[in-house]
């Protein structure tokens, strides 16, 4: 008979899963996505390349790993919004986890330049964005009327955030980090509700 992983495996796992990303992560963006094996990152890490496939099926999902946690973080932020609130107030909120992780103007510039400059990661990214829309339109739904479409507009406005905050990440690589993502991300939301 299976059994179920405990607690403390769980966690575990998921420090583990979490390192191995980072440190994947930095030799990513001193190397270069393509220029790094993953058997340069297992020895990184300290780890065996099966050590590490055991936590990763592909290098791509190495480098994207980041993207569904930080899926789940900002459902979880968007969850704990007040329920009377704006749904697009209570987007750009939750999306400000993305502003809180820990790393440096540079550090930040690399790694989203890697993602957007390799064909299979920004794939991969827009993959994972997409994602985000199942596990946050429902979290947006009771905040709009009830008009009889109220599934589908949730999704569209999850989905129209998702694309200008895409768009944000863009420019913001473009101008280097000059101006505030979310600086940008705000002009953006508001040439979409303006039209």
């Amino acid at each position: 008979m299976p059994t179920t992983p405990s607690p403390l495996r769980l966690q575990t796992r998921a420090v583990v899963r979490s390192l191995l990303a980072q440190t994947a992560m930095t030799l990513f963006a001193e190397k270069g996505y393509n220029e790094t094996t993953v058997d340069e990152v297992a020895a990184a890490a300290g780890v065996s390349r099966r050590t590490l496939f055991n936590y990763f099926r592909t290098k791509e999902d190495l480098a994207l790993s980041g993207l569904s946690e930080q899926g789940d973080v900002i459902a979880e932020r968007l969850s704990g919004r007040p329920a009377d609130e704006n749904a697009w107030v209570s987007l750009r909120y939750a999306f400000q986890v993305l502003d809180e992780i820990e790393a440096t103007p540079q550090h930040r510039l690399e790694i989203i330049s890697m993602l957007f400059d390799n064909e299979a990661l920004r794939a991969g990214h827009a993959e994972k964005q997409a994602r985000w829309t199942d596990l946050l339109a429902p979290l947006i739904e009771p905040k709009i009327p009830d008009s009889g479409d109220r599934t589908f507009e949730a999704r569209a406005i999850v989905g129209t955030a998702i694309t200008c905050l895409q768009a944000a990440m863009e420019e913001w690589l473009r101008r280097e980090g000059a101006t505030p993502m979310f600086d940008l991300y705000d002009t953006a939301i508001a040439a979409v509700r303006t039209l």
